[in-house]
């Protein structure tokens, strides 16, 4: 059966019309990314991430972009029914498109973002989903790292952060794409699903200029009785009702 809604403490996703539907990837991502007063959530699906950061960061201006028409819509209906409806601005736009609107602002004007959040696509030369909604969503067809990281380049300010969580066997090829385009790895996170399994997402936080040494460690969602360990909890606490 499909859950058709989600509820957090201060909002609730509708999520029937998206592809990719609520899951511990996205609520990771935006209980954990760096924030500022201009963020961008790139590929927003449901709005999920966006109203994570809109409740994290008060202060905060969020523009959301999707491919996805039905997406996009059903993301401007749950932003406009929560209490973030004014700090969040929701467009059906490629990544891609958006650069090229925004390209003759230059990449450190006024525009530029201090966050740039993505939950990106990642299935590479596999097999597609017969849901071509959810395909689109999961595939990298329509948004290659590369091109990710070139969107990336040009919005982010000079002291800004790009947050992202992907596959763990994902990392090294996507963290390789960072250099390319001037950015260079500040942050990570390994995430385990319990404690005696391989590591399966990690988080992964840019900035523009090399840190001396990387911020690193691996922390384990689920402990042996199958509940949320304290990393877990104190990281989601905000947000997830129990």
């Amino acid at each position: 059966m499909t859950v058709t809604s989600f509820e957090f403490k201060k909002f609730i996703i509708y999520q029937d019309a998206c592809g990719m539907k609520v899951g511990t990837d996205g609520v990771l991502l935006g209980a954990w990314a760096d924030g500022g007063k201009n963020i961008l959530d790139v590929g927003t699906g449901t709005g999920l991430i966006a109203m994570m950061m809109a409740q994290r960061f008060h202060d905060a201006s969020i523009d959301a972009i999707d491919i996805d028409k039905n997406a996009c819509e059903q993301a401007r209906q749950n932003v406009a029914n929560s209490i973030f409806a004014g700090r969040i601005a929701t467009s059906c736009i490629s990544l891609q498109e958006y650069v090229a609107q925004c390209d003759n602002q230059g990449p450190f004007s006024h525009l530029a973002y201090d966050s740039i959040v993505s939950n990106p696509p990642y299935f590479i030369n596999s097999l597609k989903n017969p849901d071509n909604k959810r395909a689109i969503a999961r595939h990298s067809d329509t948004l290659s790292y590369r091109d990710l990281f070139d969107g990336v380049s040009h919005l982010l300010a000079e002291n800004g952060k790009f947050s992202v969580i992907i596959p763990m066997e994902c990392m090294d090829s996507f963290v390789s794409e960072s250099y390319i385009f001037g950015l260079f790895l500040e942050r990570k996170c390994l995430v385990r699903t319990t404690a005696n399994k391989q590591v399966k997402r990690v988080l992964l936080a840019f900035c523009r200029h090399p840190s001396k040494e990387i911020d690193e460690q691996e922390d384990t969602l689920l402990d042996s009785l199958g509940k949320r360990t304290e990393w877990y909890k104190k990281l989601t606490g905000d947000f997830y009702l129990k």
